[in-house]
């Protein structure tokens, strides 16, 4: 008999159901038996002791279903060795779920908070297994992240929607994609959207830059510029200030974000009208595509072989076309950002798309 704890942290995104049901359906098939126990809102639940014993007919049809059927939440690591407001140790209290249900082992489903806190847990002496989850797939140590496929597909159909308003009456539209730190999704979702202009994190951009791509449209006869901008995205300028310099500035900024700021830039220096459109939340929900199905399955089954041979301590991760297992040690703490100069940058330079360096 195993005991398994599953636990979904932080940000919501696509196929978390989907993970967890393979490692479970990986274990049932097995022949192995198991008793599962699913904790509710992330550690959050685990430092809570807040938990549901969960049977095979949980995870029948949640295949499809977005979200996650054990909820998140996020508990900041940066936070989590300092007590709570009542003075709960969270670490201790984590243990002391952990070891209450002798849990053979427990499966955390997350990103990149999630997996220090999970390596944490490791350190502690805990049996660990992860899943890697984010939509931004900027986690270390795997090429890709469940999530991602569906969130580039929303963001492109955003895209996608924008051209015909865009063209129709011939203005500059700013799409606003998801991307804090890194630009996987605004450049896959811009590139596979027709965007002309891409902005992200990895590359600060010159606003007049951005302003001669967009005069170098108009004189081909282009009635219309869409511009993909990471969240994250920064200026040269401000690229210089220090971190604690550029927060003051943003703290103080009149924008809701980097997207209006560059819109009013653009509409002063052109003249012309410039819209912006933040899709926001609708990319990390709704259900998964069927790329994720089929990553998220088989990185929940090959967890299910890790936890059925007695090895812990790793995130299952997906490294040249192969499912690999990762020392957690190596992932904790580790931020997978975009080279600016790496090939898919080159080759959408190539094609015509300014990134505003």
């Amino acid at each position: 008999m195993k005991r398994i704890g599953l636990l979904t942290s932080g940000g919501d995104c696509q196929a978390l159901n989907a993970a967890m049901r393979g490692v479970v359906k990986s274990l049932v098939n097995s022949g192995e038996q198991i008793e599962l126990y699913g904790f509710l809102d992330g550690y959050r639940g685990l430092i809570y002791g807040e938990y549901r014993m969960l049977d095979i007919s949980d995870f029948s049809g949640i295949l499809t279903r977005g979200g996650t059927i054990l909820g998140t939440s996020r508990v900041p690591f940066k936070t989590i060795r300092e007590p709570d407001e009542d003075g709960r140790d969270k670490v201790e209290s984590m243990k002391h779920s952990y070891y209450k249900l002798r849990l053979d082992c427990l499966v955390i489903l997350g990103g990149n908070g999630t997996h220090k806190t999970a390596n944490l847990l490791r350190e502690e002496g805990l049996n660990i297994v992860t899943l890697p989850k984010t939509i931004d797939n900027d986690l270390w140590g795997t090429d890709m992240t469940f999530g991602f496929q569906s969130a580039v597909d929303i963001a492109t159909q955003t895209i996608d929607y924008i051209h015909t308003t865009a063209d129709s009456h011939g203005r500059v539209f700013i799409v606003e994609i998801m991307g804090h730190k890194v630009g996987f999704l605004p450049l896959n979702a811009g590139m596979a959207g027709g965007a002309d202009i891409i902005l992200i994190p990895e590359i600060p951009y010159d606003i007049d830059k951005i302003v001669d791509a967009i005069e170098l449209r108009k004189k081909r006869g282009a009635k219309f510029t869409i511009i993909v901008v990471a969240e994250g995205a920064i200026s040269k300028q401000d690229a210089k200030l220090s971190k604690k310099e550029y927060k003051e500035k943003v703290a103080k900024a009149k924008y809701p974000s980097v997207s209006y700021e560059i819109a009013e830039k653009i509409q002063k220096k052109t003249g012309k009208e410039v819209r912006v459109t933040v899709p926001g939340h609708i990319q990390r929900g709704g259900a998964p595509d069927s790329y994720d199905r089929v990553f998220a399955s088989r990185l929940g089954s090959e967890a299910g072989k890790l936890i059925l041979k007695g090895e812990y301590g790793f995130m299952v991760g997906y490294k040249n076309r192969e499912i690999v297992k990762v020392p957690l040690d190596e992932v904790a703490g580790k931020l997978k950002s975009l080279d600016p100069n790496a090939a898919i940058i080159k080759e959408a330079k190539m094609l015509g798309i300014s990134f505003g360096d």
